[in-house]
């Protein structure tokens, strides 16, 4: 018998806004797809993201499982702001919006809902 396993990738990730004021994470099998959702939300009120403009990424990190991916951002949630902002500056110091590079092009062109 032949078990085939299929590989899966979660992301736990921290977006802000334009100018770098408010902090939001968040959890997902699709980063590209989320970042490109958060920046369609933009300014709607009924979404934290939406209402703050946090569609920049700044941090995310991988795992291959959801529960440890859930586990970290609920770790993360918990924090201060500075224990996030010390957590930002080990792999993004100067708070360069990863997006491009995340997404292959920013801002994007065409939004996708997810089904």
């Amino acid at each position: 018998m032949v078990f085939i396993y299929k590989q899966h990738h979660y992301y736990i990730y921290i977006v802000t806004n334009p100018e770098r004021t408010v902090l939001y994470t968040g959890v997902t099998n699709n980063l590209p797809q989320r970042l490109i959702e958060h920046w369609a939300n933009r300014g709607q009120p009924q979404t934290f993201a939406g209402k703050y403009y946090c569609y920049n990424l700044i941090y995310f990190e991988y795992f291959p499982y959801i529960n440890n991916a859930i586990a970290r951002e609920k770790e993360i949630k918990g924090w201060r702001r500075q224990k996030k902002l010390d957590l930002i500056k080990t792999t993004n110091p100067d708070w360069t919006f990863l997006n491009p590079s995340v997404c292959g092009g920013w801002p994007p062109e065409e939004v996708i809902k997810r089904e």
